[in-house]
């Protein structure tokens, strides 16, 4: 099966459905006249989405003694039925977010597991990144091992499935980044060309780039058919600390330590706009899932919210007292949370810039934090190793039917699946 994504990203609740309908059918061959009845229920459930109460408070749910070294990271799956904890244990933890109740343990690594991802959103593989210099790519659903992705000279930071789920991409402080094949475990390109360590990597919505951040100041685009690099991201004069595309694969944000994130441009590689104000070091930029807002965090305390379109800072959001590491939008792009050395976690609402909720009770620094696919699950990961469930307190106890009420669709877009 091969999957083609139709981009609703400009859906809203008050859109002519009908119309809407017509033009899909009119502008994609695959999709007939006789699809047009479960085409609208589709978009219907999308609008549905759009319009769903937004949660204001979230209460805790669980405390999980996680391990018995700190936490390096923490990620859901897109059902967000199950979440996954690397740390200095050298294991990974896979968990179950209803009950809290631990699923296995993925073991073997001879040091730091640092970096850990699902491939979502399919959810069946969980790939590990380590201090050992190698990547290990297991079975979501049994915890057996498939491959031992061998080839970094030193210590693998970061990692990312592509969205089709066939490749890996691995940044390492060896100053390169690998591509490897999901299917056989073979590396497939070698990215080489940073002059310092790779810290931040990620694919496109179409898998065919993948962005990179190092510390040598640039972040690069490269062609993942070819392991070409396409362009050199040019302009901080620190190192650079996070990147991420927007959904439609047409920008790429960058945060620096030069207290700057800067707006690009992926067709022509050139900067856009440079978004100054913070006072102290970027750690963190986001998209939210439109890509109509993003979202700079830093070590001075503070988050900048920012309209994409116009680059208006629309909101500085204020109020932790330490630095802030990591960022992060629920599906709707309605709330934001932001994880601090404070101890502290915030729920931020990203129309008003109010802070809705902080979310105490960690006993040592936050710096991992993420919302189920729903928006109505939040973990957090913090130093004092332990992992928090928070759940909104208008969600249901229960997770609506197999795969953990991953039924709504959260992100407005929708995919017809046909066979190649």
């Amino acid at each position: 099966m091969k999957q083609k994504p139709i981009d609703l990203l400009d859906l809203t609740p008050d859109v002519d459905v009908e119309v809407l309908l017509s033009q899909i059918i009119r502008q994609e061959p695959l999709i007939s006249e006789n699809r047009r009845p479960a085409l609208r229920q589709l978009i219907h459930r999308l609008i549905d989405k759009m319009l769903e109460q937004q949660h204001h408070s979230f209460t805790l749910f669980k405390v999980l003694r996680a391990h018995i070294l700190p936490l390096t990271n923490c990620a859901f799956n897109k059902s967000g039925d199950r979440f996954i904890t690397g740390s200095y244990d050298r294991t990974c933890k896979v968990w179950n977010t209803f009950t809290g109740e631990e699923i296995f343990t993925l073991e073997g690594h001879k040091n730091v597991v640092y970096a850990i991802a699902f491939n979502n959103p399919y959810g069946d593989k969980i790939v590990t990144g380590s201090f050992d210099k190698t990547c290990k790519l297991w079975d979501a659903y049994t915890g057996q091992l498939y491959y031992t992705l061998k080839g970094h000279q030193t210590e693998i930071v970061c990692l990312s499935f592509n969205p089709q789920s066939t490749i890996i991409a691995t940044g390492s402080m060896d100053n390169t980044a690998k591509l490897w094949d999901v299917e056989t475990g073979q590396e497939r390109a070698t990215l080489a060309g940073h002059r310092a360590e790779i810290v931040s990597l990620g694919f496109n919505t179409g898998g065919d780039l993948i962005v990179t951040g190092s510390f040598d100041h640039d972040s690069r685009l490269w062609d993942v058919r070819t392991g070409q690099c396409v362009h050199v991201l040019s302009g901080h004069r620190g190192e650079v600390s996070s990147t991420q595309f927007n959904y439609a694969g047409t920008l790429v944000v960058s945060g620096s330590i030069d207290c700057t994130s800067r707006l690009w441009d992926v067709r022509s590689g050139r900067c856009l706009s440079v978004k100054q104000g913070h006072t102290d070091e970027v750690l963190d930029v986001a998209f939210d899932a439109a890509g109509t807002k993003m979202v700079s965090a830093s070590a001075d305390g503070s988050a900048r919210l920012y309209h994409t379109l116009t680059g208006v800072c629309q909101h500085t959001l204020v109020g932790h007292e330490g630095e802030i590491s990591k960022v992060a939008f629920n599906p709707q792009g309605t709330r934001l949370i932001t994880a601090s050395s404070d101890k502290t976690c915030r729920l931020w609402d990203c129309d008003t810039g109010e802070c809705l909720q902080v979310l105490e009770g960690h006993t040592d620094e936050i710096f991992s934090c993420a919302f189920n696919y729903e928006g109505d699950f939040i973990i957090t990961g913090s130093k004092d190793n332990t992992c928090r469930i928070w759940k909104a307190l208008t969600a249901s106890s229960q997770p609506a039917g197999p795969g953990g009420g991953g039924g709504g669709l959260a992100r407005p877009t929708t995919a017809f699946s046909y066979n190649d």
